[in-house]
């Protein structure tokens, strides 16, 4: 027989002209289940109602992003066994520093707009892309091969990000890590949106960004590359080089 534990879920709420507020349902999981095995048993098991957003559940889309208990989480790939306990209370809310729609759906059209800003591609040349193997040790017929890029436009990192919190102009983590994915030599024209205020230098390295990225991207670490990339393009300016 699986295990079976007894969970409370305390679920944010909150609908158009409505005030918010939390309600609680008690499930029997199994905890090898992800967390948004839970929450898709609320919605077709206790309340139809209830609003979040899901698709693939293998960490592909980026769709399912939530706060599990205060931290930013991709629930399809988060298990339930490594963020509670048998009996105890799990809580899930929406993604901070977006416009709430409905429950624990979140307004992701801002992160969207700024990706396409900055000319984010969703697909690589794997020749470009950062993987496991060095270039070395490519055939020369991967050149012809995409893959998809390693941001999945989740949200995570900008609902981490205490910049984020202050300035809705902030470009965010995501966003500033696609420039310096592309880099300031091949393209320059990114260089003002890089180097403004509310590029790169608006940035107070946190790095909250990259605790939270559930693909490997590490935005502030790219964030503080690119920063050296500005200023290299800035003395390339100057200097005439």
């Amino acid at each position: 027989m699986p295990e079976q534990w007894t969970l409370t879920l305390r679920l944010y709420r909150q609908k158009a002209n409505e005030a918010p507020r939390y309600d609680t349902f008690t499930l029997q999981v199994n905890p090898d289940e992800y967390v948004l095995d839970a929450v898709e048993r609320v919605w077709a098991f206790h309340d139809r109602s209830l609003c979040f957003r899901h698709a693939c559940h293998h960490s592909t889309c980026g769709a399912c992003g939530m706060r599990v208990n205060g931290v930013e989480k991709l629930t399809c790939i988060t298990p339930l066994r490594a963020v509670t306990q048998n009996g105890a209370v799990l809580t899930i809310e929406p993604l901070r520093n977006f416009p709430i729609v409905s429950d624990l759906v979140v307004d992701m059209g801002d992160l969207y707009r700024k990706m396409e800003r900055v000319n984010a591609r969703a697909v690589l040349p794997v020749t470009e892309a950062e993987i496991e193997h060095p270039a070395s040790t490519w055939n020369p017929e991967d050149a012809q091969y995409l893959r998809l890029s390693d941001c999945l436009e989740c949200g995570l990192c900008i609902s981490a990000c205490p910049v984020a919190a202050t300035t809705a102009a902030y470009l965010g983590p995501a966003p500033l890590a696609a420039i310096q994915d592309q880099g300031m030599r091949r393209h320059p024209e990114l260089l003002p949106l890089a180097d403004s205020e509310d590029g790169v230098w608006r940035c107070h390295s946190a790095f909250e960004c990259t605790a939270v990225c559930p693909s490997f991207v590490d935005p502030a670490r790219r964030i503080m590359d690119l920063r050296r990339q500005v200023v290299g393009a800035k003395l390339r300016q100057v200097f005439g080089k």
